[in-house]
């Protein structure tokens, strides 16, 4: 006699019929660990292709990863609507070779758009990596509910199936991320390892699809002309880096009007400016500002003990050795691989009165002697960002630490109107040192413009810095700027009610105003 089935069991049969057998459970953790893992990567490496267009500040991360988190989100959200109404194996395999497609075009996509989006900041981040990063993100965040989809066959173990999936997720995130950070940038170019990650998940989704049955040939031959029409595109989107380092894009322009004289560029920054020719030939004005300075408060050509708290061009340390013949420079700074660039490049090496130490300057300067230097300099800014732990009360008793008892401190801080970070910086000197003094540029007849601005910190009394009878003038536009030195009481007074900085509370980068 037969049973009759309800129209639930019916479709529930059906249903059973139609839906493709679980993975093994070693490949769908795989799967779910190279999707994850990929979209952290490359999260990572758009900060390095966005760098030389849009700076490195924590605003223009912050787009980037917000926008990354946005496109994961949607990804997740799409990704499980398509699998439960489609063939969810066909699915996968069009979700990681489409998504490996999609990375390969992140690197053309970013060097098209990038030269357009100088000076626009956080917003053209955030515009740029909506366009070439978040549509290959949202794709490979769909791959973790197919597989997820494909895997459940048994409501009692769902738990234990979503938590294993969404583990070996999470495990490929954390892989993706400190493999990029720690192997991959300081070994590889951006481009290189963009191309690894897109050519890696088109070819696992070939496979996965030829293993399943769920490419037809036409398909893998339109995979395979595509990964290699992509690839060579990415090899044509030129880098404008001359080299690429762990934190850097580095590139030089020849002086057209010197031989000689050479233009260092990090990011999207002009950072120094080096005469191989000829060491005391300074250009902008914070340097000649610096220079002079020195020279009015320690007697002319007698050696001195300096720090010079970041590296670029070289261009004080190698001032410093050709107007005051025995002095002894150490230089604090974070990337080793401009050092090995700068010194390639300029034709200088280390030497006993020309020394590097690589790393953190707020560890490295622990490794000083108390009371050694005559002098530190500080300028380990760019115009988009500053190193908060280089601008606090904390990092400048390290330096009063180091300096002996006549001994000065002269940093460069890059602001503009409202000046909200460089009064907080003097408000920081301040607190630390008895005598402070600031040059900068003023309006003539008016209130400070900002730009470049020269603080001198000191226990010992300044006198006037500038030993120059006529001061510096500049225009932009139709206004004229003139050199203003400030005295204590007037570094007071433009400080104003400003809070200094500590290690506690210290928003550099909001109180920056950029150019």
């Amino acid at each position: 006699m037969d049973r009759g089935l309800s129209v639930e069991e019916d479709l529930g049969a059906v249903s059973a019929v139609a839906e493709p057998l679980p993975l093994p459970r070693p490949a769908a953790a795989a799967l779910v660990f190279l999707a994850a893992g990929a979209v952290l990567m490359l999260e990572i490496l758009a900060v390095r292709l966005l760098a030389p267009y849009v700076g490195l500040t924590l605003e223009a991360t912050t787009a980037i990863i917000g926008a990354a988190l946005a496109g994961i989100a949607a990804g997740a959200a799409i990704g499980g609507y398509l699998a439960d109404r489609t063939d969810t194996r066909r699915l996968v395999v069009l979700l990681l070779i489409i998504g490996g497609l999609l990375s390969l075009l992140t690197v053309p996509v970013v060097r098209w758009l990038g030269p357009g989006a100088r000076g626009e900041g956080e917003l053209a981040a955030l515009g740029i990596t909506l366009v070439a990063l978040v549509p290959a993100a949202a794709v490979l965040s769909a791959v973790s509910p197919a597989i997820a989809h494909i895997q459940l066959r048994d409501l009692r173990a769902s738990g234990t199936t979503v938590g294993g999936l969404s583990a070996w997720a999470t495990a490929g995130a954390l892989v993706g991320t400190f493999g990029t950070g720690f192997v991959l940038v300081p070994l590889i170019p951006v481009s290189t390892a963009v191309f690894g990650i897109g050519a890696t998940l088109v070819i696992v989704g070939i496979v996965l699809g030829l293993v399943t049955r769920s490419l037809p040939i036409a398909g893998l031959g339109i995979a395979l002309i595509a990964l290699a029409g992509l690839g060579a595109l990415l090899s044509t989107a030129n880098s404008p880096c001359e080299i690429e380092t762990r934190y850097h894009c580095v590139y030089v322009e020849p002086d057209p009007n010197k031989p000689g004289g050479f233009n260092l560029l990090l990011d999207d920054d002009y950072h120094s400016y080096v005469d191989v020719n000829n060491p005391t030939y300074l250009v902008y004005p914070y340097t000649k500002w610096m220079a002079e300075g020195i020279d009015s408060i320690f007697p002319p050509k007698q050696p001195l003990n300096a720090v010079a708290v970041g590296g670029g061009g070289f261009t004080l340390p190698l001032w410093l050795r050709a107007t005051r013949p025995g002095s002894k420079v150490e230089v604090l700074e974070v990337d080793g691989e401009l050092v090995e660039f700068v010194e390639r490049k300029f034709g200088f090496s280390a030497s006993e009165d020309l020394k590097t130490k690589i790393g953190d300057a707020r560890l490295t300067i622990l490794e000083l002697k108390p009371h050694s230097a005559d002098v530190v300099i500080g300028d380990a800014y760019s115009n988009d960002s500053i190193p908060w732990q280089l601008a606090t009360t904390e990092w400048l008793a390290d330096v009063e630490r180091v300096l002996d008892s006549g001994g000065v401190y002269v940093q460069n801080i890059l602001d503009f109107r409202p000046l909200e970070l460089a009064k907080a910086e003097v408000a920081t000197a301040l607190k630390v040192f008895k005598e402070v003094r600031l040059v900068t540029f003023s309006e003539v007849g008016g209130s400070v413009y900002g730009g470049s601005l020269v603080l001198f910190a000191s226990n010992r009394p300044l006198g006037k810095l500038s030993q120059v009878e006529k001061p510096y003038v500049s225009t932009y536009g139709s206004t004229e700027f003139v050199q203003t030195e400030f005295d204590k009481a007037e570094a007071e007074s433009f400080a104003g009610s400003a809070e200094a900085l500590t290690d506690d509370f210290a928003p550099a980068d909001q109180l920056l105003t950029p150019e």
